[in-house]
């Protein structure tokens, strides 16, 4: 299989609409990994440094933990489409 993780492959497998394919791979891997970064900076204001911020910043950062982490996971599934139509049955 010649598909790129988080650009546009020179190259794509035989594979109708492979571009679309790509695409969506680009973005759910995208969504996951940016989703990925605020959940951690979230849970660390919330829970290791909650001391150094105010209460708002706090209730921010619990929202942006549960909005963040359905993010992640429907990139997970933008990630599962993808890899499925490039014809892997394994993620």
């Amino acid at each position: 299989m010649m598909y790129a993780q988080f650009s546009m492959a020179d190259k794509l497998p035989d594979v109708k609409h492979a571009i679309n394919f790509q695409k969506c791979l680009i973005l759910g891997n995208s969504m996951m990994l940016i989703s990925f970064i605020i959940i951690s900076l979230s849970i660390t204001i919330t829970f290791v440094f909650d001391d150094y911020f105010v209460m708002s910043v706090q209730i921010i950062a619990h929202i942006a933990t549960i909005i963040f982490a359905g993010a992640l996971k429907l990139g997970y599934v933008l990630r599962c489409v993808a890899l499925h139509g490039f014809g892997n049955k394994n993620f």
